[in-house]
């Protein structure tokens, strides 16, 4: 088990030192032995109380995080476990509020180990008290960032912490939501950690203590500018990194796009940020670190969010992690960049369990109902509807070396019962080169390649 912080110190830990300010006590009324009158409820309280030194079981106040402002909610694990109960409910929604008021993301720092027993179904309904909260502040378009801590179990996962816009956990905390007293007997308490938890796709990262207040302080920066003074402004395309002459026929594309050697996602997100950061998961127990790429980038000073196809077949949980990033972009007035780059969506049996169907449509709809700007660049092979769904409709734009088809040309020529011999051919009638592309309006532009009467891609920098 980690060692355990108090609210004070990880409120020390994370905000710029003399920035935090601690939100006045919402008036309440109090009630001897509490709302069920539970017999030795006040004195329980009393020692919480002489223990830690709160007056309740969370900490709710202002701080800079390496200089960006934020209302922090801070659990003391030492008064009663962290638990939930009617006063919690009172300062979770004030701090909220606070949020709201003075347009500020909302930080929960959650050590929680669920609702408080002795105040019965009146604290479980903190849980919709906070839920309620929470939404209206995603509604507000404001960023909620959790950091779970040791332990964080029960409602206070389900709510704070899972409910959360990006998750941040420490290292080795108890994360999940079956307590270590009400699990089933055997098991696995590796299942109920932090780092299970990002591998399951339910947080985003694990992060030393040290390394805290810088990510946090990034997270911050990344999804509080939103577009910088720029709302409504596209994403400038990026610049192609791979050949800059044109492929001659349809195959030559073909083994343009998938030779080893090319540049793929990595090598532009690099080239395109200044620095970002990833979230992980889809939040359905699954993810695809292998073949999409999403997270939030600083690009001149302007945040954008990406999700970025590695080459790779992508995964359902891929597609859900992408659809996940640009409903959470488009909440908080964030341009996107998509680039594509898949053979197609993995089409294996497990694949099918996964729902690849569901997740695929999940992306078109995110794509189709964004209200902020998205771009789109294939930088390598553009296969099928597994790769159109990341596609911006009217600015989708590809590189030399990529190219884009309704499905791969052996494929194509498999169905139509052509030998293997008539697979340039196909491809060729296919009309997949950028330039054939362009020509069918299907993309704007090649990146590096002007069209005429057409404005050429922002180049980067």
């Amino acid at each position: 088990m980690p060692d355990r912080l108090s609210a004070r110190q990880v409120l020390a830990l994370v905000a710029d030192p003399g920035t935090f300010r601690e939100l006045p006590d919402p008036p309440g009324e109090s009630q001897p032995d509490g709302p069920l009158g539970w017999q030795g409820y006040d004195a329980s309280r009393a020692r919480a109380a002489d223990r830690t030194g709160e007056r309740e079981s969370v900490v709710c106040g202002t701080a800079d995080v390496r200089g960006t402002r934020a209302v922090l909610i801070a659990f003391e694990f030492g008064f009663l476990g962290g638990s939930l109960g009617r006063r919690t409910g009172d300062r979770l929604e004030a701090a909220y509020r606070h949020a709201r008021e003075h347009r500020l993301p909302v930080v929960p720092l959650t050590a929680t180990g669920g609702s408080r027993m002795q105040e019965g179904m009146l604290a479980l309904t903190q849980l919709q008290r906070v839920a309620r909260e929470s939404a209206r502040t995603r509604e507000a378009g404001l960023a909620q960032i959790a950091v779970v801590r040791d332990p964080t179990t029960g409602g206070g996962w389900a709510t704070l912490g899972a409910g959360a816009d990006v998750i941040l956990a420490l290292p080795d905390a108890q994360v999940g939501f079956a307590g270590s007293r009400v699990r089933p007997p055997g098991a696995d308490p590796a299942a109920y950690t932090a780092e299970a938890q990002v591998a399951a796709g339910s947080a985003d990262a694990v992060v030393p203590p040290r390394e805290l207040r810088d990510t946090l302080g990034r997270w911050l920066r990344l999804l509080s500018r939103a577009a910088a003074g720029r709302p409504g402004e596209p994403a400038p395309v990026p610049a192609a990194l791979g050949a800059g002459g044109l492929p001659t026929t349809g195959m030559d594309a073909v083994r343009r796009a998938r030779d080893a050697g090319r540049p793929r996602a990595h090598a532009y997100l690099d080239a395109y940020f200044d620095h970002r950061a990833a979230i992980a998961g889809d939040r359905c127990g699954g993810s695809d670190p292998d073949g999409m790429l999403c997270g939030f980038g600083e690009r001149d000073g302007r945040t954008v969010a990406y999700a970025a196809q590695t080459g790779t077949a992508t995964r359902p949980a891929g597609y859900r992690t992408a659809a996940r990033l640009i409903r959470l972009a488009d909440r908080l007035g964030i341009p996107v960049l998509t680039l594509v780059d898949t053979p197609g969506a993995a089409n294996d049996a497990e694949a099918e369990r996964q729902g690849v169907g569901a997740a695929i449509a999940e992306v078109f709809g995110a794509v189709a109902a964004a209200r902020v700007p998205v771009t789109t660049l294939v930088i390598g092979e553009g296969g099928s509807g597994g790769a159109l769904a990341l596609a911006a409709p009217g600015n989708t734009w590809i590189a030399p070396d990529g190219y884009f088809s309704v499905i791969a040309p052996e494929l194509a020529a498999a169905i139509l019962k052509r030998p293997p011999e008539e697979v340039a051919a196909t491809a060729g009638q296919l009309r997949i080169r950028p330039q054939d592309l362009v020509e069918l309006g299907v993309v704007r532009g090649i990146a590096g390649h002007p069209r005429p009467g057409l404005s050429a891609p922002r180049p980067p920098g």
